[in-house]
């Protein structure tokens, strides 16, 4: 089945991306109704930040998000296997040069990106511009894990750690001048984590921003990556560096991320990653979600 769904995205690849949004809509739209499970993961967690809302305007957004994931998989083709011109047409990518600036003073920096969907391409983007450092997860399928190893590593000579690893060779990394391309705002458990609130709701959330640009006393440049309607391509920009970044208070300056994540999915809740158990994880004593 891996292999059919490779070489669907191999034959997708070659096709213009308007087009491959349109199929993408079209095949979102069947997901919504047919992947009854993750459906009622996408509709509880829009149930649970957006309550001021009605129900029909929370499903028509849940609708909306199934489409930009599928197209964001679809699509996912064109950064396996098309070529690094394509790659610069189609995915814009503004305010490198503050990473540049902040390379050329000897500062270390973590960039900062949310779970949009267009995370990936601006990913690739940044890797024709810089050698950087990520991590990953361990997936479940080893192909699907060797082709997302692919994908990020065509470009340049980026350096791909293990999440499983921890942090410390990132924070070597970027000491040695490799800028951190850094997801922080998946549900990892209650080992890794700690509750601060996102969206009114305790959230289980790892601390690890505070700690790497402590550790590797860097600069904390967020990335906001923004898909295009119908195939026009993505777009990526660079924030300023925060300023007061990280302080004496973990906690707090935990919860100071996850306050700007919010803000930035309220402006595009249509493109956040709704679809993972971002709950899953409570405090003690309390009810399960999911």
């Amino acid at each position: 089945m891996t292999r059919i769904f490779l070489a669907g995205l191999w034959c997708f690849h070659w096709l213009p991306l308007p087009v491959q949004a349109f199929f993408g809509w079209m095949l979102g739209h069947l997901l919504y109704l047919a992947v009854v499970p993750r459906r009622r993961v996408l509709l509880t967690n829009l149930r649970l930040c957006f309550p001021e809302k009605p129900e029909a305007e929370r499903r028509k957004l849940a609708r909306a998000v199934c489409v930009a994931v599928t197209r964001s998989m679809l699509e996912r083709g064109v950064l396996w296997w098309a070529s690094e011109t394509r790659i610069r047409r189609l995915v814009e990518l503004n305010g490198v040069e503050t990473i540049r600036r902040l390379h050329a003073e000897g500062k270390a920096v973590v960039m900062l990106v949310p779970h949009f969907v267009g995370l990936d391409m601006a990913g690739s983007r940044m890797a024709m511009e810089m050698d950087c450092v990520s991590m990953y997860s361990a997936q479940n399928d080893k192909l699907i894990e060797k082709m997302l190893l692919h994908g990020r590593t065509r470009f340049g000579s980026q350096e791909l750690l293990s999440r499983q690893d921890g942090i410390r060779g990132a924070v070597k990394a970027m000491k040695r001048g490799r800028p951190f391309y850094y997801l922080p705002d998946l549900d990892f458990g209650p080992k890794e984590s700690i509750f601060v609130p996102f969206f009114g709701i305790q959230t289980a959330t790892v601390p690890g921003l505070p700690r790497i640009a402590r550790l590797a006393d860097a600069a904390v440049v967020p990335l906001v990556v923004r898909m295009k309607p119908w195939g026009q391509g993505y777009v990526g920009e660079f924030q300023p560096p925060w300023n007061n970044f990280p302080t004496d208070n973990v906690e707090a300056d935990t919860a100071r991320m996850n306050a700007w994540i919010e803000a930035e999915v309220r402006k595009l809740p249509e493109q956040y990653y709704w679809v993972h158990k971002r709950f899953k994880t409570r405090p003690a004593g309390e009810a399960k979600f999911y």
